[in-house]
């Protein structure tokens, strides 16, 4: 289960017939692009725009072991958000940032045109076969959000096949709209569905929906018919909620550090207020979490930390039971489902790091078999258990793998496994994720994407062994796979270690001589694995000779669970020199140089951004850090800040000397120094309960005031958004192109608006 919900601050394929070009020698000398520094200054200068925000000075001093620190810009913290003095600066800030981009005003608007034109805007998802219907969603011309349907199956007697397709025309059994999310989000700034559960008899669904982008949700239960509400609204509540039979759900709300804390038994029509409590968290290392079996027939409770996760269970035919499956124990990280008269346990320790399977009978979960070993080389990473047949999920060498194993009959013993088949793939690097599947069924669904290849679905027949598309995100534009390469190389880290990089650029466009713009990604904590995926807005920069590259540096999860190890408490600093690592190969290597590297990281990538950023300052021309956690040890020394006292088991605690000046040592907010930087561009958004609009803010502010050199600093903080940005598909592309036209408009790449057009 990857902590990617309630973590703080919640990407190779050779093409056949085509080969390497031989590498141009390229020497440091021999690529000073002098004339593009000129360029961009010219372009990017401070100096030619309106002075940019002064934040006021406010001394406030914070002293431990000895150690006195001095935070001028900690009066930006509002935690009401509605302070006018911090309001009031923040949008300078914003109308610093328009001020600022508005000579390429013209050019981003064409590129957001762009990105949007590579879009179908009337489609339809996979339909997902449940029960006598297939549910789906789809999309409109012109409208931002989804509706969600179902289309009831002629001969749902029969059992799933990979070739089943959706009937539609006019003979076809009607669609019916049972939620449009675009008139829910009429009259509103931000608004997202976290979850949409229909009910095991088809007759209800329960959705949750966020307003703000803060991530506090309120449920929903409507008939799906007549779209008529069924009791009361639940309030204050996360997105996790699952369906315990057909007139009860069972949801999680949260204490007021936003930690989930409490698992509630809610009866359909009751009022909220009389709900039972199933469970209280008191411990604040801990959250909760909420998981339906495959079978439907368990709901999981579980008690998480970043090193710990113990389960409860209950049977949803006798709800108000909720029983200890696996007990706490610090260290040991468990997770469970069901199916027959087994539950199907992971476990991750730290001798067992990569985890193993075990099962245990529903009737005596004390007596445990092993059906799948603790190996050292191949993380256990994820599994999806059917009526016959169980999916694994795993990672070796940093790549992905599924393997399937047909099970004993229910009842049979269960001793060992069997025959597993492994599911092939297009491209010999790419993404894969876990799709809901019919339990009955013998049809594995999961997703799939490379570099290049656009997002799919495939159906897999787990017995035949083969695989069938359902569904690939269709690229408008004339997008051809065939155009674009992609590799997997490999920088050596200071120490030695080896860290992949995934690289992917257009064939006819990249000379490979150093002369080629390039952007580095990274991401590189809690675990979460950085697969390279497709992005379609990503096309825009390829098509216009952009490299881009995912450095998967420790920290991440992508080579195993000791990876991650290596990547965080005091090992943190790990992370970020790999990423320098993966920059210095490149450079050395002729895929750029400094004048021609752009980076980028989101959240926890926010602050490796910031942290190379004080490190390297010489290596880049240009960075993106988007809701970038950068006051890392201000925040993790307050307790009161949400979801702050989890994350000692990720960062460490700093109220203990050694973690308080390693974190130091590091933070980007305590380390930023008289010195050049490139140029910068910072976002944030004022109702992120994960990354609070302050730490960006305050980054800024600093940086303004310590700076030598006279490239441009952007901040723009969205003021009716969260950590995800703009709510809606279209609006989210605004991002996407402006932080394009930025990195252009860094790297002297911006054509006239005539030319742009043409």
């Amino acid at each position: 289960m990857l902590r990617s919900v309630f973590c703080k601050h919640t990407l190779l394929i050779s093409t056949s017939g085509w080969l390497n070009l031989p590498r141009v020698i390229c020497s440091s000398s021999s690529l000073s692009s002098s004339d593009s520094k000129t360029s961009t200054a010219t372009m990017m200068s401070q100096s030619k725009l309106p002075s940019p925000p002064v934040a006021k000075k406010v001394e406030h001093k914070m002293e431990l072991f000895g150690d006195v620190r001095v935070d001028n810009y900690y009066w930006l913290r509002d935690d009401s958000r509605s302070d006018p003095e911090v309001l009031a600066y923040l949008k300078q800030e914003n109308d610093y940032f328009e001020s600022a981009m508005s000579g390429t005003k013209k050019i981003e608007d064409n590129m957001f045109a762009e990105l949007k034109g590579r879009i179908k805007q009337e489609d339809v998802s996979a339909p997902f076969r449940q029960g006598s219907y297939y549910y789906y969603t789809r999309t409109l011309e012109g409208k931002e959000y989804v509706q969600h349907c179902r289309r009831l199956i002629h001969n749902n007697e029969a059992p799933p096949s990979v070739h089943d397709t959706m009937e539609t025309g006019p003979d076809a059994p009607p669609e019916h709209l049972i939620l449009d999310e675009n008139v829910k989000a009429e009259g509103r700034g931000f608004y997202s569905v976290g979850c949409f559960q229909v009910s095991p008899d088809n007759k209800l669904v329960a959705y949750a929906e966020d307003t703000k982008g803060d991530e506090i949700y309120t449920v929903y239960v409507i008939d799906i018919e007549t779209g008529t509400p069924v009791g009361k609204p639940l309030v204050g509540v996360t997105a996790s909620v699952e369906w315990a039979g057909n007139e009860a759900l069972v949801y999680i709300t949260m204490d007021e550090i936003l930690r989930p804390d409490k698992a509630w038994l809610h009866k359909l029509e009751a009022d909220q207020s009389n709900d039972i409590c199933l469970y209280h968290e008191k411990d604040d290392i801990y959250s909760l979490g909420l998981q339906a079996s495959e079978s439907k027939k368990f709901l999981f409770i579980a008690s998480e930390s970043k090193i710990t996760r113990f389960v409860f269970y209950l049977d949803v035919s006798k709800p108000e039971e909720l029983r200890v499956l696996t007990p706490r124990v610090v260290g040991v990280d468990t997770a469970a489902s069901h199916r027959g008269n087994h539950f199907f346990i992971t476990r991750r320790s730290d001798e067992l790091f990569n985890s193993e399977l075990l099962a245990c009978p529903v009737d005596n979960t004390s007596e445990t078999t092993v059906l799948i070993p603790h190996r050292e080389s191949v993380k256990l990473q994820d599994i999806q258990l059917f009526i016959d047949h169980l999916a694994v999920y795993e990672r070796e060498g940093g790549l992905q793998k599924i393997t399937t194993y047909r099970l004993p009959a229910v009842g049979e013993p269960l001793k060992s496994l069997q025959g597993g088949k492994s599911v092939e793939f297009i491209d010999p690097v790419y993404s894969i994720d876990p799709s809901e599947s019919v339990f009955s069924s013998r049809i594995l669904r999961f997703h799939y994407s490379s570099l290049r290849t656009p997002p799919s679905v495939y159906d897999y027949d787990m017995d035949m062994g083969i695989s069938v598309l359902k569904k690939i995100e269709t690229v408008l534009g004339g997008f051809d796979t065939n155009n674009y390469f992609t590799e997997r190389k490999w920088a050596s880290a200071s120490d030695g270690t080896q860290i992949p990089i995934c690289i992917v650029y257009r064939k006819n466009l990249v000379k490979l001589d150093g002369s080629d713009p390039l952007l580095l990604y990274g991401y590189g904590s809690y675990e979460i694995c950085n697969d390279p995926a497709f992005n379609s807005s990503r096309l825009s920069l390829l098509d216009r000779g952009f490299i881009f590259a995912i450095a998967q540096i420790r920290g991440g999860g992508e080579l195993g669970r000791q990876w991650y190890e290596n990547g965080k408490f005091l090992k943190k600093k790990n992370t970020f020199t790999d990423f320098i690592a993966c920059a210095e190969y490149l450079i050395k290597n002729c895929y750029c140089t400094k004048e021609k590297l752009c980076i980028e990281g989101r959240s926890a990538g926010g602050l490796l951004i910031g942290a190379v950023l004080n490190m390297r300052p010489d290596l880049f021309k240009a960075a993106v850090a988007a809701v970038p956690f950068v006051d890392v040890l201000t925040t993790m020394l307050d307790p009161t800040i949400p979801l702050t006292t989890a994350e000692w088991e990720e960062w460490g605690d700093p109220w203990k000397e050694e973690f308080y000046f390693y974190m130091k040592s590091y933070s980007p907010v305590d380390n930023v120094k008289a010195q050049n930087y490139p140029h910068i561009l910072v976002t944030a958004g004022l109702n992120d309960p994960r990354v609070m609009y302050s730490e960006p803010a305050k980054f800024v502010a600093k940086l303004r005031e310590m700076k030598t050199d006279d490239n441009i600093l952007l901040f723009k903080c969205e003021l009716g958004a969260g950590h995800f940005s703009k709510s809606g598909r279209f609006e989210r592309l605004r991002e996407a192109a402006f932080t394009y036209t930025f990195l252009m408009r860094a790297l002297s790449m911006l054509p006239s608006v005539g030319s742009e057009q043409s």
